[in-house]
């Protein structure tokens, strides 16, 4: 989106145009079975970066364990008029398959999301330590220089960073290093449930690395756990609770992720020398 903007300077101040980030607010609606029949309530609102809701909504809800497979999933559509500002549709409606049962209370105690704080919109810690199912992880297994050459092979992929370098990623990668997919949002929880989305009909990122534009927070190692990824790697550095989140659940985590160097901090024995 172009914004007018007063350019200053040492050379002093000029009129001038820029290319901004558009963020909207998505509401995402769940319809879902009950004791009583179907009921319609929204779970969440979060502020993203349109494209991909439907990614971003499954994602989400994978994310919160609410389901697990596609299957779970009966349909996903935006309903709702369109903003009248920009003719963006803010609401999605994802209605679930008539075997999945959800705790209606324990979705409006939980689930407020924003952009910038994803953790603190949680009741509490506990609320955010969902159950992670034992998976197989693998064997994955990648090499030292392989894992230096993603962050330039990320920026590459940034398309709508490059307009505006106010956008987070989260790609996927395999074990030769190809960079396979890249979602990008205003949010960075938002970016990775957008590629977690992605991947839900394929059964998950297991097998799969996931590359983060930023820091690792607790919030993102837990996604990733649920979507079964055996290996994190962070352009940025990671959190306390992410690097005891990643030894918990036997994670392969890298952060300060560079073209000369990174840390490993957990399951240094996925990385070849």
């Amino acid at each position: 989106m172009r914004v007018d903007v007063e350019a200053v300077s040492n050379d002093g101040t000029r009129r001038a145009s820029d290319t901004v980030t558009i963020e909207e607010p998505l509401e995402i609606r769940l319809s879902h079975e009950t004791g009583s029949g179907r009921v319609d309530q929204s779970i969440s609102i979060t502020m993203r970066t349109p494209g991909n809701d439907d990614e971003l909504a499954v994602g989400f809800l994978a994310g919160e364990t609410i389901i697990a497979a596609a299957r779970d999933v009966r349909e996903v559509e935006h309903c709702g008029p369109p903003s009248p500002d920009k003719g963006i549709r803010n609401v999605i409606r994802v209605e679930l398959a008539d075997h999945v049962r959800v705790d209606a209370g324990g979705l409006l105690r939980h689930f407020y999301t924003t952009s910038s704080c994803g953790v603190c919109g949680k009741a509490s810690l506990d609320a955010v330590r969902v159950q992670i199912e034992d998976r197989e992880t693998g064997s994955f297994l990648i090499t030292a220089d392989t894992l230096k050459r993603l962050p330039a092979a990320l920026h590459e992929r940034q398309t709508e960073f490059a307009h505006t370098g106010g956008l987070h990623a989260a790609g996927s990668f395999d074990a030769s290093g190809a960079l396979l997919r890249v979602r990008e949002d205003v949010g960075r929880h938002n970016a990775l449930d957008k590629l977690a989305g992605s991947y839900l009909a394929e059964g998950g990122l297991a097998g799969y690395g996931i590359l983060l534009s930023g820091r690792a927070s607790f919030e993102l190692m837990q996604k990733a756990a649920v979507a079964g990824a055996p290996f994190v790697a962070s352009i940025g550095p990671p959190s306390s609770l992410a690097v005891e989140l990643a030894q918990d659940q036997g994670i392969t985590l890298a952060g300060f992720l560079k073209a000369d160097r990174f840390n490993v901090y957990t399951g240094r024995q996925r990385i070849a020398a």
